[in-house]
């Protein structure tokens, strides 16, 4: 078992000290601690999948007001003659009332990375409970995913 070592200067009454301890040791007295490293070497990220909705679903809703407002209630996807990739997306009103919504789509490559297509907010207005259907089309033939995206009008 290797054990990494960190080597620490002191300064004490004039005297210069050197001395090397196991990293992850603390130094120090009663009143003043130092952590002298990390025995792992490097941090990961914490909470790498923590809100990240927009890598793992079609359709995301970026405020509670448009999650409450509105559904998709279907997705359809379809590749055209040239390749390029066609989505049509079913937003519904959920809601007694007129809503203001703005939707987009994101195209994305085999690896889920944006392919740098993305489609410009459309507003969309849904009377009390009505369903429309809004449709995309990326670009280019790169696009192998999507991710559409719905947030409130403002």
């Amino acid at each position: 078992m290797k054990t990494s070592l960190l080597c620490v200067g002191t300064v004490l009454f004039g005297l210069v000290g050197m001395g090397c301890r196991p990293a992850g040791e603390a130094v120090g007295g009663a009143t003043r601690a130092v952590v002298t490293g990390h025995p792992g070497g490097a941090y990961t990220g914490k909470n790498a999948t923590k809100y990240d909705l927009e890598n793992h679903e079609k359709v995301v809703f970026e405020s509670w007001g448009a999650q409450r407002a509105a559904t998709c209630s279907g997705l359809q996807e379809r590749v055209l003659e040239d390749g390029r990739l066609e989505v049509g997306a079913n937003i519904r009103n959920r809601v007694n009332k007129r809503v203001q919504l703005q939707v987009s789509c994101v195209f994305k490559d085999i690896q889920g990375f944006s392919t740098g297509d993305e489609v410009p907010w459309q507003t969309l207005i849904l009377t009390e409970n009505s369903q429309e259907t809004v449709r995309f089309v990326s670009m280019n033939d790169k696009a192998k995913g999507y991710t559409v995206r719905v947030r409130e009008a403002r």
